[in-house]
Formats: C-alpha cells, sequence, structure tokens
C-alpha cells in the first residue's frame, strides 16, 4: 500500500512540474481563440502544447508548440497578428526562459 501511495505522488509530482504558470501583460487588447482580453496583467499556463490565459473566472485555451532557444529573453513580449482590427496573439516570448510558444489560433499561427 505504501509503494501505491508513493507511486501515485511520483506521478502527481510529475504532472503538476510538467506545467509552466507565468504572468503576461497585455497593453493592447489580444485576442485568443475568438475570446478578448482587454490590456491588463493574466496569468498564462503552459502544459505540454496547451496554452491557458486566466483572469478570475475566465479561461481561454489554445494549442501551442513550445520550444527553447539558446539565449533567455530578458521579458516577456508577445507578437501579434491584425486583421479587421484585432490583435490575435500568435507568440510570446517568456522573459526570464528561454521558452517561446507559438499559438495555434486558427490561421494565426507563426512558421
Amino acid at each position: 500500500m505504501k509503494k501505491m501511495i508513493f507511486a501515485f505522488a511520483a506521478v502527481m509530482t510529475m504532472a503538476v512540474a510538467s506545467a509552466s504558470t507565468h504572468t503576461i501583460t497585455f497593453y493592447e487588447k489580444a485576442n485568443l481563440n475568438g475570446a478578448e482580453f482587454a490590456p491588463g496583467q493574466y496569468r498564462m499556463e503552459i502544459n505540454g502544447d496547451k496554452l491557458m490565459i486566466k483572469n478570475g473566472k475566465k479561461t481561454i485555451e489554445a494549442p501551442v508548440t513550445v520550444s527553447n532557444q539558446e539565449q533567455k529573453y530578458a521579458n516577456s513580449s508577445v507578437r501579434f497578428k491584425t486583421a479587421e482590427g484585432k490583435n490575435s496573439i500568435q507568440e510570446i516570448r517568456v522573459g526570464g526562459t528561454t521558452m517561446k510558444v507559438k499559438v495555434h489560433n486558427g490561421d494565426s499561427s507563426v512558421d
């Protein structure tokens, strides 16, 4: 029984460790999968190939590709694709890490 509990605890630790949580600030309106975020600070969670941006009860998900660059980004930055007056999130570079997150948001993903 102790081995089973230990194994379960180890699996849960790995699941939690695979998720990465960061804070992101939008300085202008941002769209993700049809949802619009007002300028402000949001919690961003990356879990495998899924991005979740949260603000209170509002959570929007999008499929992503995460890659690591050679050098750390000094600051977080967001790259948009602007169409019809809307800024769709295309890429997020996470400050203090080497992580670049490409968002597959309909036609707004980057190659």
